[in-house]
């Protein structure tokens, strides 16, 4: 399965909103399958982004996510607004469609910058 960074946002955006102390938090992505959901958290606490752990099986792996880390507010921080991330995406696209994660995070850490008049 690819990396589908939309996914990623979306589910870090989800984990974000959540207030409630109940944990683990329930994460369901609309148009997204649990599969392809449950893939991508598992990746995201793999890359240190989730606080999370796992249950089940090898053939039947299970998430539970309790919250962000540090690393996945500043990935958020730098992707959540709408305007940046699409523009991003779109620089990507043009460029070939798939880049490693750290640069897209530094790409929208500058187009972040820029939008904001900063240096």
């Amino acid at each position: 399965m690819q990396r589908d960074m939309d996914l990623i946002r979306e589910i870090l955006l989800q984990v974000e909103a959540y207030d409630k102390l109940h944990r683990p938090i329930p994460i369901r992505i609309e148009g997204y399958s649990k599969e392809a959901t449950s893939y991508h958290i598992g990746l995201l606490i793999d890359a240190g982004y989730l606080a999370g752990y796992t249950s089940g099986g090898t053939r039947d792996t299970h998430y539970a996510v309790r919250n962000l880390t540090w690393a996945g507010h500043e990935f958020l921080d730098a992707a959540r607004n709408e305007t940046v991330w699409n523009s991003t995406k779109q620089v990507v696209k043009e460029k070939g469609g798939a880049i490693p994660f750290d640069l897209l995070k530094d790409l929208l850490i500058k187009r972040t910058s820029a939008y904001f008049g900063l240096p």
